[in-house]
């Protein structure tokens, strides 16, 4: 071989070489992870919510690594967040971001995921009978970010079936309320009554309907009257 030829192959043996380098050493800038809180999830609504991380050699991985998302919420190699929770709290989890480079990088951070019980109805007078009168009040919330068309109906029925509507509204019922009272009355005849109240919410754009139910766990007698 002469110095020629010898130069050359030791100029392509030098070029291979520099290029197996900067593949084994593939880094990226550093991994930033969002910031801003996770968006609420609705108790036994789909959630799905997709994390996105800049910086680092793609494709980055998504896993948990402490604590856990809600029951029913799973969080997907590339950074979604999906299912559909079935308990009401704050979840607290760490995930952990690897990216593709060699040496690898990692980026830790701690969030929070808050479910709520989209429409929530509670008793604010529970039922009682004075002589004939049914008197009752509930409160009503609505912890969306939407508003419902809202309708309320409290039946009264006795032990032969016969139903007698103590209470009905239907208006709108704006997001973020809380505690919005409504009170009903009715003059029953004399029996004993097991008291419905169903709630129902609806958000007519995404086609989403909420619903709540109170029932005294007793039966209401009214001893006065026919």
């Amino acid at each position: 071989m002469n110095l020629k030829l010898a130069g050359l192959a030791l100029l392509v043996l030098a070029l291979l070489g520099s290029s197996t380098a900067q593949q084994g050493a593939a880094t990226g800038e550093p991994i930033v992870l969002p910031t801003a809180p996770l968006p609420k999830g609705f108790l036994r609504q789909p959630y799905r919510f997709k994390l996105e991380g800049q910086g680092g050699i793609t494709p980055l991985k998504w896993e948990v690594t402490a604590g856990s998302p809600p029951e029913g919420i799973e969080l997907a190699p590339d950074g979604t967040l999906s299912g559909t929770p079935t308990e009401v709290d704050s979840f607290h989890f760490v995930v952990t971001v690897t990216d593709s480079g060699k040496p690898v990088a990692q980026k830790k951070k701690e969030f929070t995921l808050d479910v709520v019980a989209p429409l929530v109805v509670e008793w604010s007078r529970k039922p009682k009978v004075t002589g004939r009168r049914l008197e009752a009040a509930i409160r009503v919330s609505n912890q969306t970010g939407e508003d419902f068309d809202f309708t309320l109906i409290a039946l009264a029925v006795n032990e032969y079936g016969r139903a007698t509507a103590v209470g009905y509204q239907h208006f709108t019922l704006k997001k973020d309320t809380d505690e919005f009272e409504i009170p009903f009355a009715e003059d029953l005849p004399r029996g004993a009554y097991e008291l419905h109240v169903d709630a129902v919410g609806e958000v007519a754009p995404t086609n989403t309907i909420f619903r709540a139910r109170l029932a005294p766990a007793e039966k209401l007698q009214v001893v006065q009257g026919p």
